[in-house]
């Protein structure tokens, strides 16, 4: 299992490179253009991400700071954003690749960011981050549609793997 998540670590990684290789190559109004998404424009969308990584981090490994509210933006630049994208992933593939295999099995108690107390496995957690991030990328990828890219890069699994 933990070869899994070591493999969706690495693959989360290169998407975002991708995803924000993408962003940059928007103008600025279209990057921050509302266009319906749940998080508005691919700007928020962006952000989005960056803060459910740094509240599941944080409740992984008791470390790092985040924003309470889900729609916060972190960044109101893409620059800054994009630097702190990399280094988050750069810190999600530290800690699945110092997790023991037995770890991944664990139950970790945390709360909500409404204070609900919740119980989940290790590898729940971890499928549940990997997931939503595909999730969300999908909607940028579809947000970068609807501002005039055709044809966004693939961010299929399978391309990486095949690279």
């Amino acid at each position: 299992m933990k070869a899994h998540f070591e493999r969706m670590a690495r693959y989360n990684a290169w998407a975002n490179v991708r995803l924000y290789a993408m962003a940059r190559a928007l103008p600025d109004e279209k990057y921050r253009r509302n266009v319906g998404a749940f998080f508005g424009s691919l700007h928020g969308t962006l952000n989005h991400l960056l803060v459910t990584d740094r509240i599941w981090m944080r409740r992984l490994t008791g470390e790092g700071d985040h924003p309470e509210k889900l729609n916060a933006i972190m960044f109101d630049e893409l620059p800054g954003l994009e630097a702190a994208r990399k280094l988050e992933d750069a810190r999600i593939i530290r800690y699945v690749e110092g997790l023991a295999e037995a770890e991944v099995g664990k139950h970790l108690d945390y709360s909500t960011t409404k204070g609900a107390p919740q119980r989940n496995r290790v590898e729940e957690i971890l499928a549940h981050l990997f997931n939503h991030q595909t999730h969300h990328r999908g909607q940028a990828h579809a947000i970068l549609t609807v501002l005039g890219n055709p044809e966004p890069q693939s961010l299929d699994l399978m391309i990486m793997l095949r690279a």
